[in-house]
């Protein structure tokens, strides 16, 4: 029964205050919306003595809907059905209806006397507040920065009740309840972003499949479960064929259509123990675990039947052929990115006649490890990390020095030292050998300053190739390097091999004639590997012929060779060419070039190739008078 006793202020102010207390308790303890609610009512009845607390919230639809959320002291249904709006001539002058409307706390202190409630549509709420034993109520606003979201309801027993401390004391109450709800919301809504940003990072926007990056983790965590099993596991790379022709054909946005059906067909075909990602603009990755050769094999071939049958795109039937590449764990790599790696390798090598799908083989890895070389020698040549070796040439007759040859060597920090003519395949396959050409032309220039510096008159020769005389700027770039240094013409040589004057023997001669202008000396290298002819060669501005090695090395033992040295020696000196002999490594062979008037040696029995400042060294131990 509701008390007819008045309340005393410091009681009134006392349970205000305990109430108050325990909702900030409540307010730290809760993690969702609703837990927050439930126990905030909870506390007002239990702990702050009220007879009834109840939270609803206020919807600005039609009918102004009250969704009441919470309540203790009277079951929530009850008070539905008693009260669904806060519009409405019945209920409009309610506490709850004037918090939502003004915006403002409402008191209604003796409900039994208000005229307000005096109505038959009040009749079940008179009811419940003597059954309940209420007789004073009030409603608080909970809003957040300007917006209503509902307001709080609380009844007391005794008529008269709430005072203005107490409704101070529970109007902050309520205003903490409103930032409560307000921060848990902010929070799902920054989870839900969290997620959202989540999901855009692992996974594909235009198919909503896992990407490279969820792939890459899914396919590590699968190999360390494999590990630990002692399982195989296959990784599918599929490739969609003619997808750059049909993009281009039918447009970028019949290209997205033709993907998103090959994601739901290769989707609905997927285990549900299999991972499928879209990993590449036309290809996709299907991960399957604990199977080997055999069952990567069906498997291929089942997704390849899953999309054989072509596709409607754009009002036009296409038909987008699909090729696997397979790569196992163990057998074919231990880490994700390596079995990715390989298993798009293979898709290369994976053509009808082999069904469709290939398994990766070594040559991928060497072909991988050749792309790999390619992108790590120009950083070398831009971040000037090859370094500059000489082979030196002596003079027969004298035994002196006279020059070398300036040589280009990669030491690569993992794969050591990179054969030469490895990496001048690379360079040439790279587009790279204008830079590289470009490196050893700045180097040799600078190791000649300084010898020159130090009152060394020391030639050095540069070897030129066939691409590096189509180059328009060399021989601009060659007398930018003169002026820059301040050297004499002489002590910078070049050398280009017969084949290459042969490829293109008009260009290479008019290149030949503008390198002759600068004052500097000429070699044809390699001589006798490039059929030249005589009368080509007699048109040539060169000083110099470089016979090759593959004569020079076996003439002590082939009479054949021999006979072709010693013509090659008398053709160049009946020229009035002077004469080097490559492959000179042994003293046989320096003797026999002597007697038939050779004029320079170079080769392992002078000297191997030496890192250019280390040449001093080695001349200072050269002995003119034996080897």
């Amino acid at each position: 029964m509701p008390s007819n006793k008045k309340p005393n202020k410091l009681e009134s102010v006392s349970r205000a205050l305990r109430t108050l207390s325990a909702g900030n308790r409540t307010l730290l303890r809760a993690s969702d919306e609703q837990e927050l609610v439930r126990d905030m009512c909870r506390v007002i009845v239990e702990q702050g003595g009220y007879r009834l607390a109840c939270v609803g919230y206020a919807r600005n639809d039609e009918n102004k809907t009250i969704q009441w959320m919470e309540c203790d002291g009277m079951a929530k249904e009850h008070l539905q059905a008693l009260y669904p709006s806060w519009a409405g001539t019945d209920v409009g002058q309610t506490p709850f209806s004037t918090a939502i409307s003004t915006g403002k706390p409402s008191v209604a202190r003796h409900v039994f006397t208000d005229p307000v409630y005096a109505t038959p549509a009040h009749a079940q709420l008179m009811e419940l507040a003597i059954e309940r034993g209420y007789a004073s109520a009030t409603a608080f606003p909970l809003q957040v920065e300007g917006e209503i979201l509902g307001a709080l309801l609380m009844a007391a027993a005794e008529p008269e009740g709430f005072d203005e401390e107490e409704l101070e004391l529970l109007n902050e109450l309520a205003d903490d309840l409103a930032y409560g709800i307000a921060t848990l919301r902010m929070r799902i809504e920054h989870r839900k972003a969290q997620e959202a940003i989540a999901h855009l990072a692992y996974h594909d926007p235009l198919t909503g499949l896992p990407n490279r990056i969820h792939l890459h983790e899914r396919l590590g965590e699968a190999i360390e479960f494999a590990k630990r099993q002692h399982h195989p596991l296959a990784l599918l790379y599929l490739e969609i064929g003619q997808f750059h022709e049909i993009n281009e054909i039918l447009g970028h946005r019949a290209g997205d259509q033709l993907v998103q059906q090959l994601a739901g067909r290769l989707t609905r075909a997927a285990k549900l123990d299999e991972l499928l990602a879209r990993v590449g603009e036309a290809g996709f990755a299907l991960l399957v675990p604990d199977v080997g050769a055999d069952d990567a094999a069906k498997e291929a071939l089942r997704f390849l039947d899953v999309l054989h049958d072509p596709m409607e795109i754009s009002g036009l039937t296409v038909d987008a052929p699909l090729s696997a590449g397979i790569a196992l764990f163990p057998g074919h790599g231990s880490d994700a990115e390596a079995l990715l790696r390989r298993a798009n390798a293979a898709v290369r090598r994976a053509t009808p006649a082999r069904g469709g799908y290939a398994f990766y083989s070594g040559q991928e890895q060497e072909n991988a490890l050749r792309l790999r070389l390619m992108g790590e020698l120009r950083q070398a040549i831009e971040r000037d990390e090859l370094r500059l070796y000489c082979q030196p040439k002596v003079t027969i007759a004298s035994r002196q020095p006279c020059g070398a040859e300036a040589l280009v060597r990669w030491e690569h920090p993992l794969h050591g030292s990179i054969g030469t003519g490895e990496f001048i395949k690379l360079a040439e396959q790279a587009a790279l050998i204008t830079p590289l050409t470009n490196w050893v032309l700045n180097a040799a220039f600078s190791q000649g300053y300084v010898w020159y510096e130090a009152g060394l008159r020391r030639p050095l020769s540069v070897n030129l190739s066939v691409h590096d005389l189509r180059e328009p700027k060399l021989i601009e770039r060659i007398r930018g390097l003169f002026s820059t240094w301040g050297l004499p013409p002489e002590l910078i040589q070049f050398e280009i091999t017969e084949s290459a004057l042969m490829e293109d023997p008009a260009s290479a001669r008019d290149a030949l004639v503008r390198l002759k202008d600068l004052g500097v000396e000429l070699y044809i290298d390699d001589f006798g590997t490039g059929y030249s002819s005589l009368s080509y060669l007699q048109k040539l501005p060169v000083d110099w012929i470089k016979i090759d090695q593959s004569f020079v090395m076996p003439m002590a033992t082939s009479r054949d060779s021999a006979l072709i040295v010693r013509s090659t020696i008398e053709l160049g000196h009946n020229l009035g060419l002077r004469v080097v002999a490559e492959g000179v490594d042994s003293q046989v062979l320096w003797d026999q070039l002597g007697t038939w008037g050779c004029d320079v040696a170079q080769g392992f029995f002078v000297s191997e190739p030496m890192p250019a400042d280390r040449f001093n060294e080695w001349e200072t131990h050269w002995s003119p008078a034996s080897s």
